[in-house]
């Protein structure tokens, strides 16, 4: 279906060493390790959050808005809509949306690299409070075989989105701040339990 994400996320403990099977195993590398910044917009009484919807502005290597429907999930794979575009000024996108009503709600970074194997795109994330992967692909089957090459524990994917995750932190460790930046966590050690999360690749060989 157009405009649809199918995808998993996994909580990693070494990301280096996923890297190097990624590398092992012929993976095409589509993009080095680059900073991305993200704002999510939504409207002064949250609408957009409180049904289940995301608008954000990220800029990397370039500037993207996306939208993003509510979850469904497939056979243990998180499915939505996505629909997604490069835009040619990040501040001049900022400003439309602000003139439309929308207002920034929080700021959150990461680092991500990307590979593709098979025709799934694997993300490699560094967010401020630990590191991830995603697989992305055209069905649930396809993200299953990637999986099973890398190792990785299917049973142990994180169902939420990394903002999801963090508001769980800010509840469960008592944090004030509202934006997910690595400044923000540059003092915190956040484990894994922390995030009711469990490593995938505990058995990565």
């Amino acid at each position: 279906m157009k405009d649809q994400e199918i995808e998993v996320k996994f909580y990693i403990a070494d990301l280096p060493a996923l890297e190097a099977k990624l590398k092992r195993l012929n993976a095409r590398l589509v993009q080095s390790r680059t900073h991305e910044v993200n704002l999510r917009f939504d409207t002064a009484d949250e609408a957009l959050k409180r049904s289940f919807q995301v608008l954000r502005l990220r800029q990397d290597k370039a500037a993207r808005m996306t939208y993003k429907g509510p979850s469904q999930y497939q056979e243990g794979a998180r499915l939505r809509q996505e629909i997604e575009f490069e835009v040619s000024d990040f501040e001049a996108a900022r400003r439309l949306l602000e003139a439309l009503g929308y207002q920034v709600s929080m700021m959150y970074e990461k680092y991500r690299a990307a590979y593709e194997l098979d025709g799934v795109e694997i993300t490699l994330d560094e967010m401020p409070y630990g590191n991830f992967a995603e697989l992305e692909g055209p069905d649930t089957k396809a993200l299953r075989i990637v999986n099973e090459k890398l190792g990785l524990d299917w049973e142990t994917r994180a169902p939420e989105s990394y903002t999801t995750l963090f508001d769980r932190l800010r509840e469960t460790m008592g944090l004030t701040f509202s934006d997910l930046s690595f400044e923000n966590f540059g003092h915190l050690d956040v484990s894994p339990a922390a995030l009711n999360l469990r490593p995938a690749d505990s058995t990565l060989e």
